[in-house]
């Protein structure tokens, strides 16, 4: 993820000085392979330089909350990789140092940064499908899907209690509550651990997949399903609301159209900045026809996150309490899971 966040520093015209990993030396291959001007032989040294702005932090799910933590102490603007913290105690007070500092502080929930994923938010919230009904959505991915693949996210003391709801299910809900203009108000879950022996680690603990009913606030309801043993999905994020007259439905492996159902029939609205709302124009950085993707959405939330530093106010720019938005939701996830039953989801 360093170089991912690298590339949409640059693109956002940041100047990269340092970078600091687990070791001085790990922080000196890091700033050559990606081009940072510095090594730092300490995240402590790094956070003491005054010319330093802000902090990408792309460590392991269990360290974030303490670099977030470390680098709003220091006066330092955040970007913090989801999940924010892998509690929501933990989140609750990081939104509310960031907050009592007056420091930018963004999660990278992206896909909210594709022009079509906001141009379906902008027809939901427009009325074009009328009042919400139903909402389906799935994020597929089969990269553990062999059960000897292995990761450190599948290591509960680097990647938390939760796994595949953690790490691409927040994305899920992330997206479906953007589009929709709404939050889950409760919801009921299955987790299921298919392997639970990978690469000679025993009695694994986190989830493989997740299977979610939920109840929006406005009564609409419907189902999710998040799978990183899919095999032949990639990273197939799809959501889907209907409304009482339209259908309208975003896949990010497809990312340059929607499709919008009706009774009467169904049609493709192509990515032309031309013809769309105001803020999927904004995103629209090449002519129509001109395929854009993961990195594109990438850059653009780190273009806004850097704007928001220099005093400007972007819309859908994901936050610390949208980070916390996301702990409460996993907390609640993994509740039900546990007791079978509903769980609420605090507001």
């Amino acid at each position: 993820m360093a170089a991912v966040h690298s590339r949409a520093a640059r693109a956002a015209s940041g100047a990269l000085a340092g970078s600091a990993s687990s070791s001085a030396g790990r922080a000196a291959e890091a700033a050559e392979r990606l081009g940072i001007a510095a090594a730092y032989d300490s995240a402590e040294e790094l956070l003491a330089d005054p010319a330093i702005d802000v902090i990408h932090v792309c460590t392991p799910n269990t360290t974030h909350a303490d670099y977030a933590r470390a680098a709003l102490l220091a006066g330092k603007h955040v970007i913090c990789e989801k999940p924010l913290a892998t509690n929501a105690a933990d989140a609750a007070e990081l939104a509310g140092l960031a907050a009592e500092r007056g420091l930018v502080a963004a999660v990278p929930f992206i896909y909210r940064f594709h022009p079509m994923a906001r141009e379906a938010r902008a027809r939901i919230a427009a009325g074009d499908a009328g009042p919400l009904v139903s909402v389906h959505g799935a994020y597929l991915q089969d990269w553990l899907a062999d059960p000897q693949a292995d990761d450190w996210r599948v290591d509960p003391a680097l990647g938390g209690p939760s796994r595949a709801f953690a790490d691409i299910g927040s994305h899920l809900v992330d997206l479906l509550e953007f589009v929709a203009g709404e939050r889950i108000l409760r919801l009921n879950a299955r987790t299921r651990t298919v392997y639970p022996n990978r690469a000679g680690r025993d009695a694994i603990a986190t989830e493989d997949l997740v299977a979610v009913v939920v109840e929006l606030a406005g009564g609409a309801i419907g189902t999710l399903l998040i799978s990183q043993v899919a095999p032949g999905r990639k990273n197939a994020l799809v959501v889907e609301l209907s409304g009482a007259r339209e259908t309208v439905r975003f896949e990010q492996e497809r990312p340059e159209r929607l499709w919008l159902g009706r009774v009467d029939g169904s049609r493709l609205v192509d990515r032309d900045p031309a013809r769309l709302s105001r803020e999927a124009a904004r995103l629209s950085l090449v002519p129509a026809g001109h395929p854009m993707g993961y990195q594109d959405a990438f850059n653009a939330f780190v273009a806004d996150a850097y704007a928001a530093i220099g005093g400007a106010r972007p819309e859908g720019l994901p936050d610390f309490a949208d980070g916390l938005r996301s702990a409460r939701v996993t907390e609640a996830v993994l509740a039900s899971a546990r007791s079978g039953d509903w769980a609420e989801v605090a507001a």
